[in-house]
């Protein structure tokens, strides 16, 4: 399970903005929020660069609020 969901709601970013903003589509954006679609080591980088956080905290730390 990974936190992508939670920290773009957090920052209250659709998930097309999320999307347009890492050059991916809305439906990646989707799939890896419901674990559905394994993203590559650089769309992962990029994912937590975009949502202001690591890749530990996004995709392997079970506590999203303890930044």
């Amino acid at each position: 399970m990974n936190h992508v969901r939670e920290y773009r709601k957090k920052q209250h970013i659709s998930q097309m903005e999320l999307a347009k903003r890492i050059g991916v589509a809305r439906q990646t954006i989707n799939l890896i929020e419901n674990d559905k679609y394994n993203p590559s080591l650089d769309l992962c980088l990029n994912l937590a660069h975009e949502l202001g956080t690591d890749l530990n905290s996004l995709f392997w730390d079970g506590d999203v609020n303890h930044e």
